[in-house]
């Protein structure tokens, strides 16, 4: 999985062209990324489920090869994954699955509410809306603003990954050294936005309505060493969903994806399968 051409694009409701990175063969499975990635953050992971089916890895609205509009809200991009969705379930004669990690959790769990071409869904430390918004201080947000206004997208990203995402230096090194990380920084005027795109996750009553419309199954992962307001939201979801459930993926944080692949591949293929 790289950074080559999308293999097609689908318009959303609002007229934003969403791109599709396609790869493998089988049944259906889209892949949607969080906060501050693109498709590429799937490469890990991307080619171990390829083996199985057919990959649909998006670039969110405003990143990549995606278009933009322009006003944001959540709500935007749940119809941009629900139409995602729709499109691949019409190509393929049956129904998609998904997998969200962070943000693209979130999103995928409003899509869930408006299609009925989704199977089974994945969501990684997604919960409730943004993940960590009740933990994000007001005092933070307005730092990321004004970095955002200064036109320093550097520290803006470094200030997010490390007080957001809570990324170790180590870490924030060897990312800042990939040749992904131009790339990330070009959509460092994203974070902000969907830091406060609100969502249901301001308002637990929010939260209850919009698990209670996910009729199909969902599996949370939760990382066993993730700051604690990622448990904290994915219980409170768990608890809404009609059928969920959760998986703990020991030892790992907010990017097993890339540090813990086996173990992550594993329990989403053992719930697709229905084994889990």
């Amino acid at each position: 999985m790289n950074g080559s051409l999308a293999t097609s694009r689908v318009v959303s409701a609002d007229g934003t062209a969403i791109a599709d990175f396609r790869s493998g063969d089988g049944p259906p499975l889209i892949l949607v990324h969080g906060t501050t990635a693109d498709h590429t953050t799937f490469r890990v992971v991307a080619p171990r489920f390829a083996g199985r089916n057919t990959i649909h890895a998006i670039d969110r609205r405003g990143r990549g090869a995606s278009g933009d509009g322009p006003v944001y809200a959540i709500e935007r991009e749940y119809e941009d994954v629900a139409a995602v969705i729709d499109a691949v379930a019409a190509a393929a004669g049956g129904p998609a699955d998904v997998v969200g990690h962070s943000f693209g959790g979130a999103v995928a769990l409003g899509a869930a509410t408006l299609t009925a071409n989704l199977r089974r869904l994945v969501v990684y430390e997604g919960a409730p809306a943004v993940p960590g918004l009740s933990a994000v201080p007001t005092a933070l947000v307005a730092r990321l603003d004004g970095l955002l206004a200064s036109g320093d997208h550097a520290r803006l990203l470094r200030t997010f990954l490390r007080e957001v995402v809570q990324m170790d230096d180590r870490k924030l090194a060897a990312f800042e050294a990939s040749p992904f990380y131009r790339e990330r920084l070009e959509a460092a005027p994203t974070v902000l936005r969907e830091l406060t795109a609100g969502g249901p996750g301001a308002d637990p009553a929010r939260v209850a309505a919009l698990a209670a419309a996910v009729r199909i199954p969902v599996l949370q992962l939760l990382g066993g060493d993730s700051p604690a307001f990622f448990g904290d939201a994915t219980r409170r979801l768990d608890a809404a969903l009609p059928d969920g459930r959760i998986v703990v993926l020991a030892g790992q944080r907010h990017a097993a994806h890339h540090d813990g692949a086996d173990d992550f591949v594993d329990a989403v293929e053992s719930f697709l399968d229905g084994r889990g």
